[in-house]
């Protein structure tokens, strides 16, 4: 009976947000860079790309959305970043 409230305050664009995170993680990961970078450096460029996809939706900015989503801008603010991950410094783990 708890879990129903529990799963009742959680908004839907925040689960449909980190399933297509991980999901566009896991492709960028597999196709783009082939094994040869790090997982949680994909993760993290992802990541980084889907909130600011939703910045430029909160900004009022023209979308595609899915849901509560903002794909396009998301999407693209993503693979622009796996693009400049080569060049960052971070020495992640």
């Amino acid at each position: 009976m708890w879990a129903a409230a529990v799963i009742g305050w959680i908004p839907p664009g925040l689960v449909l947000g980190i399933a297509i995170t991980l999901l566009l993680a896991q492709l960028l990961h597999a196709l783009w860079h082939n094994g040869r970078c790090r997982y949680l450096a994909v993760l993290l460029l992802t990541a980084a790309g889907i909130v600011l996809g939703q910045l430029w939706d909160a900004v009022g900015l023209p979308a595609l959305r899915l849901g509560q989503v903002s794909l396009l801008p998301a999407v693209l603010f993503a693979i622009v970043l796996q693009t400049m991950g080569r060049r960052l410094s971070l020495r992640l783990p």
